[in-house]
């Protein structure tokens, strides 16, 4: 059994252990915040092209964007339960445990994924019909979302490779990494978009390419590994007992990520109720969101193996001080989003409703009035975002799960069904929701995160007062 970690890996647990809570945070985040932000950027870019295409095509990869999502949270679940308990471990320095949770945590991800190619790939077309797609939708996109699947395939397993280097501290390599897919991605995208004049199946390509080149480079550097976090095949055990601690926290995000996007799927179908452009300006609202809310995530997804980490060195007021610092940084990016977007919104828009030369005034207008109430939420939703970090990091992903679900099947599907039933409000409907849901949802968190906080300060008490450099 690996009884140590490389020198690098060492290292980085010592400073996760020791340094600055607001310094390692920075440190570490911001370069997955960054990578967040590039994503936003990509998906923008994306719908970007679809929109030379036909405002169909918008339509059909926002709409299908949602349920691609829904089936991305089982590889994204796996990915965080994996990644919180070897940040734990990683965390009290059980190096044999460390290893025993990397290779489990591969393998299962393997399983999945081939489940999902068997399943959905033959039977795409019945399986966008079940999720209430509207027609039209299905006849322009269930190439594309056949391609989608196969790309997923994939990335489960890239999903989980990029939550084990952020466990290990390696925020920079993950950055130039998927920088350099990203790149490859829009290169692609338009060459075939502007350069072949393809359809929105080639996007799909597009990412698929790009994936399988992060896949390729994953296979290669995991069995090159150091000490515990190097794969290997005779540290599988699949038992339950075995797999257990991870599954008990996974099952909760992927459940909680499959009803979040089962959710949105429900809100686009009620959304097609005001015709198959507001799915698209909806979808687009998103996308512009994400510019700020990205960085939100690359907070959460950086801050919960660092709060992880603590909490397994027993280091409980470290886990405190790096929530702060968190929900400090998360408020501040809602405010400055929220102020930078007001600004922009009508030229964002006017991007977006430009198709083969062509503008779409109706388009334009349908995004800016669905967005500016949905840009309301920037702050709240930072509140949550920094919540959900403390959340997982300490293994609470029931609550997680609970909060989001309530976002969705509390805040939002009552909300739009209550507004379409009892008012005369048209598309601007959606954007009110969106507005309520996100705004509720970071109220929720603060009520959820005052118990937790109080648990954690008792199990403080228990600590000694000053840091220690943590022993091997």
């Amino acid at each position: 059994m690996a009884q140590s970690v490389s020198k690098q890996d060492e290292a980085f647990r010592t400073y996760a252990l020791t340094q600055s809570p607001l310094r390692v945070v920075l440190t570490t985040c911001t370069p997955l915040a960054l990578f967040q932000l590039l994503q936003s950027l990509f998906k923008i870019l994306d719908t970007l092209m679809a929109s030379h295409i036909s405002t169909d095509a918008v339509s059909a990869v926002a709409a299908l964007s949602q349920i691609s999502l829904m089936v991305t949270a089982l590889g994204t679940g796996l990915a965080v339960g994996g990644s919180i308990k070897i940040s734990e471990a990683y965390g009290r320095g059980d190096y044999p445990a460390v290893q025993q949770r990397v290779a489990n945590t591969y393998a299962m991800s393997v399983l999945v994924s081939l489940v999902v190619a068997v399943v959905l790939i033959p039977f795409a077309r019945p399986f966008l019909g079940l999720l209430q797609t509207p027609e039209d939708l299905i006849d322009t996109g269930v190439g594309y979302f056949r391609v989608e699947i196969l790309t997923l395939v994939i990335q489960f397993f890239n999903t989980v490779y990029l939550a084990i280097a952020r466990s290990r501290g390696h925020a920079k390599k993950i950055l130039m990494l998927n920088t350099l897919v990203i790149v490859v991605k829009l290169s692609l995208s338009a060459f075939f978009v502007y350069g072949l004049q393809s359809g929105v199946t080639m996007v799909a390509v597009a990412t698929l390419i790009s994936q399988a080149l992060m896949f390729l480079y994953a296979l290669w550097t995991m069995s090159r590994d150091e000490g515990a976090f190097r794969f290997t095949l005779s540290k599988v055990d699949l038992h339950y007992r075995v797999i257990r601690p991870i599954l008990n926290l996974a099952y909760p995000v992927s459940a909680e990520k499959v009803f979040f996007a089962a959710g949105k799927v429900i809100v686009n179908s009620m959304s097609g109720r005001y015709g198959s452009l507001t799915v698209g300006a909806l979808g687009i609202s998103n996308n512009i969101g994400g510019l700020t809310t990205g960085f939100h995530t690359g907070f959460t997804d950086g801050a919960a193996p660092l709060i992880s980490q603590n909490r397994g060195a027993e280091k409980y007021r470290r886990t405190l001080r790096i929530y702060f610092w968190v929900m400090v940084i998360d408020v501040a990016i809602g405010a400055v989003g929220l102020a930078l977007v007001s600004w922009g919104l009508p030229w964002l828009a006017r991007l977006f409703a430009q198709s083969q030369n062509a503008f779409d005034q109706e388009f334009c207008d349908m995004i800016v009035a669905i967005h500016r109430w949905e840009m309301m939420g920037y702050i709240t939703l930072g509140i949550h975002s920094a919540t959900a970090a403390l959340l997982l990091g300490y293994g609470y992903s029931g609550l997680t799960m609970i909060l989001n679900v309530a976002r969705v099947f509390v805040y939002r599907v009552p909300v739009l069904w209550a507004l379409q039933q009892f008012t005369s409000m048209g598309s601007e409907a959606v954007g009110v929701t969106m507005m309520v849901s996100n705004v509720c949802t970071g109220l929720t968190a603060i009520i959820f995160a005052i118990p937790v906080v109080g648990r954690i300060r008792k199990l403080a008490q228990t600590e000694p007062n000053a840091e220690q450099t943590p022993q091997k």
